[in-house]
């Protein structure tokens, strides 16, 4: 039931939430610095969030209970349903529109194998190796299956015309990456402070705080900085940051034992990581037309929260491999290794960014029918 409740239901929750908040940004922010203001703002809370989050449960399981920990939850999200409620919708609904249940089936499937066979690839290879080649052979038929849909002149769950735009292909690599590196640094301190260094979900809590302020003043700077700056510099800035804060983490761990050795490579990583994860959104998001900004919210976000399971995966993986035996070390050098290719694809990206592809902008008025 935990797995249930926590796992799948939390993360459909999660799907169904996140991108309407996207899509309502893209449309109700039409110029690249008010949206990078809106989603900076967004970005800003998601770090508060994110370490009120661990402090809050850590609190509520010392305190009460681990069960109390999910009933405030509960709570907070009544809280955002009841929010919501005063929110008008700039386009209309469909509900006539078909849903591809099959392709929704497919891709979950094929991710989900995917992942699970980098978790088994410390436990069994052959199996790991079976399970990454099911995921990769389940995620060909998916878009088989998307493809014949559409020569069927039938909507599939996802258009493949969304791949043809190679500014936003960049930018989504740039956006995947990004929360491998959040997810994974994240899983690695945490793992490395509570079973190497014994401090509790408090303590652990209140040493990420230094990642948080990195994110939070970062992130509430993105107007000022998309007014002055070109989003691939800004995403590109925002790697070179994140990335030596890795380095200065490891180094100043490596040579002081306490806990405000984590303080300055965790705030440049969230320095880092709070200047870019804005403009990569920005340039996926400003690639496409309003009557595609549902998909393409819908893209970016699971994107991103590949992003975060492989992150996940990725360090865990190593950390049990071997987390007395440098494998703490080697999870932070894995995930450095990591940024370095996102920096790369952020290099490619146009230094000058083009009109959008096919209608794309927000021109139209904000009651214009979707697709």
């Amino acid at each position: 039931m935990l797995i249930l409740g926590n796992s799948i239901l939390e993360g459909v929750g999660t799907a169904l939430l996140i991108p309407p908040v996207y899509i309502l940004t893209t449309l109700l922010f039409t110029d690249m610095a008010s949206r990078a203001r809106a989603f900076g703002a967004i970005m800003a809370m998601g770090g508060i969030g994110a370490a009120a989050g661990p402090l809050i449960g850590g609190l509520i399981t010392s305190t009460i209970s681990w069960r109390a920990a999910f009933v405030f939850q509960a709570l907070v999200i009544v809280v955002i349903v009841v929010l919501s409620r005063g929110i008008a919708d700039p386009l209309p609904p469909e509900p006539a529109r078909p849903f591809d249940t099959v392709g929704a089936v497919l891709s979950a499937a094929g991710l989900v194998l995917l992942v699970t066979g980098i978790l088994a690839v410390d436990n069994n290879g052959w199996l790991a190796l079976g399970l990454l080649l099911a995921g990769a052979a389940v995620l060909v038929g998916f878009f088989a299956w998307v493809r014949g849909r559409e020569r069927a002149g039938r909507e599939a769950l996802l258009s493949t015309a969304l791949f043809r735009n190679r500014t936003s292909n960049l930018g989504l690599v740039t956006q995947n990456t990004q929360w491998l590196m959040l997810m994974g640094v994240s899983f690695t301190v945490a793992a490395y402070l509570q079973v190497v260094r014994g401090y509790d979900a408090i303590d652990t809590g209140v040493i990420f705080t230094a990642a948080t302020l990195g994110i939070l003043a970062s992130s509430l700077a993105a107007e000022k900085l998309a007014r002055r700056r070109a989003q691939r510099t800004l995403i590109m800035v925002g790697f070179v940051v994140t990335i030596a804060g890795v380095a200065v983490l490891l180094a100043l761990v490596a040579w002081k034992p306490g806990a405000w050795a984590f303080a300055p490579g965790l705030l440049f990583i969230g320095l880092g990581l709070g200047v870019m994860l804005t403009p990569s959104v920005n340039v996926v998001q400003s690639c496409f037309a309003e009557a595609q900004q549902g998909e393409i919210s819908g893209l970016s976000r699971s994107i991103s929260n590949l992003g975060s399971s492989l992150g996940t995966a990725v360090a865990g993986t190593i950390l049990v491999s071997g987390l007395s035996k440098g494998g703490y070390a080697a999870a932070m050098a894995t995930l450095a290794v990591v940024g370095v290719g996102g920096l790369i694809a952020a290099a490619l990206l146009p230094r000058v960014s083009g009109p959008p592809a096919a209608g794309a902008g927000t021109a139209a008025p904000p009651g214009a029918p979707g697709r």
